[in-house]
């Protein structure tokens, strides 16, 4: 009778850890896809030629690039709950500061901001998700990153809904802030507490030990003595090993694709296949609605053949479809092509995290960031080659980025998704 007291309470604990986190995760997908679905607007509104708009995109790039540093600082300063809610309402209040911005320099760096804070929500809320799963014994990850690609298509559908009311970017930011806010506050009702800072958790010497460096922290211990501290500062941020490089390259491609698709695929559909205002938003709802159908059955995937064939075809699948969309052209090839972006790179970014999470905290922390970094980044790549040639040229960068995860997938030594009950 205790013992089924016990796992009944066990299974509710998960469950209200599970969604509170999920929260984060799609509010994340939903605040990125809000003002991307808005691109044609802004750039409309402040004057924007491609080229302007890349970099734009770029200022968010370099905000998550800079927050390589700072995520590890304030994960032991805040720990990951503290660190997650307070990215939440920092990026729920950039929304109405995107949509007021008087100029392009104002934008630029409203922008930066954006991708700092990304950067530290992407880390916490993957952080808060690895706990789940270590404490419960339990998979979630993969379903909690359909929740993101689910607050991605919420976004979608909300931007198309909206488009047909009012085209004012203020309104539109407007409800979704409203809707930021009631997911912040469900978030803080379950996340799991920092039982101790997060870089305690990670730099101790039991961690090092793990790694198989007892003698090296024995022979250091000796030499130490009265100056510690120094030393441990100089081990917080260890070399990457050569599998946890091959992760980041994957994360990096990877998320090149995944936001390309949510910053360009609008103007694409308006400007390349001709779709009509309220079409146009559609090409996010597609890519959104593949990843989250995906990722809601990827683990059973993981199971059945393996992390490291669900990412190589995925992957290999995702390329071939946009690229030959590309050569079709037209709205319906279009959105047969942003389907297979959605379903063959929807695997990816679980299955890298979770690679990454057994290599450990460092291992993790450095390829979300990596994945960060390629959300935001990668775009304005896209736009570079767009002003070069074209936006077709610009997504096929996108295809080729999802081949490059075919290729990095090889190089990875992935470890075998182990039984679980994921309920």
């Amino acid at each position: 009778m205790f013992r089924i007291l016990e796992v009944r309470a066990q299974q509710q604990s998960f469950v209200r850890g599970q969604w509170a986190i999920a929260a984060l995760f799609c509010s994340l997908g939903f605040q990125y896809a809000t003002w991307a679905s808005r691109i044609p607007a802004i750039k409309s509104e402040l004057g924007l030629t491609a080229a302007e708009v890349g970099m734009l995109l770029m200022a968010a790039g370099v905000g998550a690039a800079a927050s390589f540093p700072l995520v590890a600082l304030l994960m032991r300063a805040l720990g990951s709950l503290r660190l997650a809610l307070l990215s939440q309402l920092g990026l729920t209040l950039l929304l109405p500061a995107l949509a007021a911005a008087p100029n392009y320099p104002v934008a630029l760096g409203v922008m930066c901001v954006d991708g700092l804070l990304v950067g530290c929500l992407n880390v916490a809320m993957n952080a808060q998700g690895a706990a789940l799963e270590a404490k419960f014994e339990r998979n979630a990850m993969a379903r909690l990153h359909a929740v993101f690609s689910g607050g991605s298509l919420l976004a979608a559908l909300l931007a198309s809904g909206v488009s047909t009311v009012t085209q004012a970017v203020g309104a539109h930011f407007g409800v979704a802030v409203v809707l930021l806010v009631l997911l912040g506050v469900y978030a803080r009702t379950g996340l799991l507490a920092d039982d101790e800072p997060a870089g305690k958790e990670t730099y101790t010497d039991e961690t090092y030990a793990d790694e198989g460096t007892q003698a090296e922290e024995a022979a250091r211990a000796g030499r130490e003595k009265g100056g510690g501290t120094t030393e441990a500062r100089g081990r917080r941020w260890p070399l990457p090993s050569r599998v946890t490089l091959w992760m980041c390259c994957a994360m990096v491609f990877g998320t090149i694709a995944e936001g390309a698709m949510n910053d360009w695929s609008t103007l694409y559909m308006r400007d390349i296949a001709k779709a009509s205002a309220q079409t146009a938003p559609l090409g996010i709802a597609v890519v959104s609605g593949m990843m989250v159908l995906a990722r809601l059955f990827a683990d059973g995937w993981r199971a059945r053949w393996g992390d490291a064939r669900v990412v190589l075809l995925g992957s290999a699948l995702a390329g071939a479809g946009l690229a030959a969309a590309l050569v079709s052209g037209g709205v319906a090839p279009a959105l047969a092509g942003f389907a297979c972006v959605g379903l063959g790179i929807a695997a990816v970014t679980p299955c890298v995290y979770a690679a990454a999470a057994r290599q450990g905290s460092d291992a993790l922390t450095l390829v979300a960031a990596m994945g960060t970094t390629g959300l935001l980044a990668g775009p304005p790549l896209i736009g570079f080659v767009a002003a070069a040639g074209n936006l077709a040229w610009g997504m096929a960068t996108v295809a080729a980025s999802s081949l490059a995860v075919s290729l990095c997938s090889t190089r990875i030594r992935w470890t075998p998704l182990q039984a679980a009950s994921s309920g």
